[in-house]
């Protein structure tokens, strides 16, 4: 035979020559829970092993990611009930405690990258992402309040600014209320094809944050569509956004690759809460190998075209990477 594909497999020195896709610490973006507690971590029970965070827990967790070689962080808040209302108000409050945290971090933490969140339903008594009136989310009304949570995050010391509510037009305006108030420097991380999946559980009960009444189907996009999300991503990458997001990432593998191909922006991909939470649980029933499996999974996501990965595994993944140099 004169070709013998196996020749480039027979070392691991050449299976590493010719590896075709590398994945390291720095395309993970680490997320982490944060509350005003009193309690440095509060156990998720949904999500083995990760915790809702207080500024000192959020710091000690900061500090341990560091040392394994991770720069790059996105902060949910744990919004007690008592702050929310129907228009998210408490977003952009003086008070926020989540503004106040995003400072204290930047501060103590210069070096680091901080991405935010931006929607409304950490913050509404309605649980979605948008103003909701006789049962239907209001896109156009919504919009002004997603600019004034993003100036407010950029003036804490966001670096990314991540829009997750997925209102139409919300790059755009974002983009002109953060140029307008001289933050032209802040980028923002488009959740661009996110769709209505069933692989968010374990992150709502994190935030306590599903929706009080109905579905997220009207404005987080149908499962069944991929040409779609190139359509979205037409759209913000007109509107100005610096980057383009997948969500989930698993089952959607083939939209990552398509925006890959048809965009020069580059890609995120959010490996969500539930795909997390299945892959730990067959580890802990010892159904699969845990440092073989969550690698193996994530490398699938840079394979597909993911430049950037959003993953709750970023810290054991950079701690085995470090362990294997």
């Amino acid at each position: 035979m004169l070709h013998r594909p196996r020749r480039n497999r027979k070392h691991q020195a050449i299976r590493e020559m010719v590896e075709e896709t590398v994945l390291r610490p720095s395309n993970l973006i680490y997320p982490l829970f944060v509350t005003n507690g009193t309690e440095r971590k509060v156990a998720i029970e949904s999500l083995p092993d990760l915790f809702r965070l207080n500024f000192e827990g959020l710091c000690e967790e900061i500090e341990r990611s560091l040392e394994v070689g991770l720069r790059t962080f996105v902060l949910f808040p744990v919004i007690p009930e008592e702050h929310k209302d129907k228009f998210g108000t408490y977003s952009y409050a003086e008070d926020n405690f989540y503004l106040d945290i995003i400072r204290k971090v930047k501060e103590r933490f210069p070096g680091i990258v901080l991405m935010s969140d931006v929607a409304l339903d950490p913050y509404s008594s309605d649980g979605h992402d948008g103003v909701v009136e006789n049962g239907q989310i209001l896109n156009d009304v919504t919009l002004p309040i997603l600019g004034k949570m993003s100036v407010a995050q950029a003036q804490a010391g966001i670096d990314i600014i991540g829009p997750s509510d997925m209102m139409d037009g919300r790059v755009g305006l974002i983009r002109e209320e953060l140029d307008k108030a001289g933050y032209e420097q802040v980028s923002i991380m488009s959740y661009t094809a996110k769709y209505a999946s069933a692989y968010y559980g374990p992150f709502r009960d994190a935030l306590d944050s599903a929706p009080k009444a109905g579905d997220k189907k009207t404005y987080q996009m149908n499962p069944a569509n991929k040409k779609e999300a190139i359509r979205e991503a037409e759209l913000d990458e007109a509107e100005g956004a610096d980057f383009l997001m997948v969500k989930p990432a698993l089952c959607y593998l083939d939209v990552i690759a398509s925006l890959k191909e048809t965009s020069y922006l580059p890609i995120a991909a959010y490996n969500v809460s539930g795909e997390y939470a299945m892959l730990k649980a067959a580890c802990q029933n010892g159904w699969l190998n845990y440092e073989q499996a969550m690698p193996e999974m994530l490398l699938s996501m840079k394979r597909a075209g993911a430049d950037s990965i959003l993953t709750y595994f970023a810290y054991d993944f950079a701690k085995l990477y470090q362990s294997l140099r």
